[in-house]
């Protein structure tokens, strides 16, 4: 492995065009929507429970993470969720997914996350190596549209969602 000189630090407002760039490179199982992404990143700036890091080098940012805390039974208490990892194809191999997942490790310390989790598809190898192994199964249902016109999450909805807080569940 290269590993490359890139800082790891909390997105910022400033960050929206870098951050919404990476992301439309991670978009697989949803096409990415711009209005989508302007209606959610200043809401995940803004939760407490949301991480969202950003790896540079200077001005260039090179990948992000998405990650959450939430409560749970199971643990005791909190517990930390990696949504989304992604870095530039070119950049990929060079540390910087590791970087990404230690600063997220560090978040999730500091608020006393007793672990974290995630999905993958196809990057298994690279978790294991970080110390991550196999623990479940995943398993989604993609409920479509909702009232509101917008695939789930895409919407208006922030303030109810955000009154039902702790209801998401991530196997």
């Amino acid at each position: 492995m290269n590993d490359v000189a890139c800082q790891v630090r909390p997105a910022a407002a400033g960050d929206a065009e870098a951050v919404a760039d990476l992301a439309a490179g991670l978009a697989q199982s949803f096409p990415f929507s711009r209005a989508g992404f302007g209606l959610s990143y200043p809401a995940l700036l803004a939760d407490d429970d949301a991480c969202l890091l950003l790896a540079v080098d200077g001005e260039e940012r090179l990948g992000y993470l998405l990650g959450f805390r939430h409560l749970t039974f199971y643990a005791n208490g909190p517990v930390a969720w990696v949504e989304e990892v992604f870095v530039r194809g070119q950049h990929r191999g060079r540390g910087i997914g590791r970087a990404l997942m230690s600063g997220f490790e560090r978040w999730a310390a500091a608020r006393n996350c007793a672990l974290i989790a995630l999905a993958t598809r196809r990057a298994a190898p690279f978790y294991r190596a970080l110390g991550y192994e196999e623990s479940a199964v995943y398993f989604r249902k993609v409920l479509g549209i909702t009232e509101f016109g917008q695939t789930p999450g895409i919407s208006e909805s922030y303030s109810r969602a955000s009154s039902t807080a702790g209801t998401r569940d991530h196997g």
